[in-house]
């Protein structure tokens, strides 16, 4: 596929990406609620499922699960960064939105469940700590390590956005 095409093909994906951001909810969401509740079942929890709802019967808790959670933004960001990159291959860029897709998804089940477990075990102020810690700081650096382990490991080495502009001066001067 001819350069061109390509790039305005994914700049139109992008922002696609970006206007249905809803997207990433309706994937997510039950990749997300579903195994917290099978982890906090296999935890003997006893939990009950809900839509966006996991209620600790135990306890009488109900944990509702809301977008900021889901960590939309989170893929977002993700895929912004794959489709924004010059010279990947649409197969390519497919495996590693796949794969770092998951590594996102497991590491956000993973956050939750163990909130939750402090949540029910510990006081609010554990819980507050440790959920502004995950939320604030270690998102992000996730995300972004993500993305350097995977250019790294798919031998990538054009840079999201500046190699594209660096590319387009280039052929202008010509």
């Amino acid at each position: 596929m001819k350069y061109e095409i390509k790039l305005i093909t994914r700049f139109i994906i992008a922002l696609f990406s970006l206007i249905f951001f809803k997207i990433y909810y309706l994937i997510f969401t039950p990749l997300t609620v579903y195994p917290i509740y099978f982890l906090l079942f296999l935890l003997k929890y006893s939990p009950i499922l809900g839509e966006n709802t996991i209620l600790i019967s135990s306890i009488p808790l109900k944990i509702t699960i809301i977008p900021a959670c889901i960590a939309g933004s989170a893929y977002a960001l993700f895929t912004l960064l794959l489709l924004l990159t010059k010279d990947i291959t649409w197969k390519k860029m497919l495996k590693i939105w796949l794969l770092g897709s998951f590594l996102i998804l497991a590491m956000n089940i993973t956050r939750l469940t163990i909130l939750i477990i402090i949540f029910l075990n510990f006081n609010i102020n554990y819980f507050e700590t440790l959920h502004l810690f995950f939320w604030k700081f270690l998102s992000t650096i996730y995300v972004v390590f993500i993305w350097i382990f995977l250019t790294w490991l798919f031998k990538i080495k054009t840079i999201p956005l500046y190699s594209d502009l660096k590319y387009l001066i280039k052929i202008m001067k010509k």
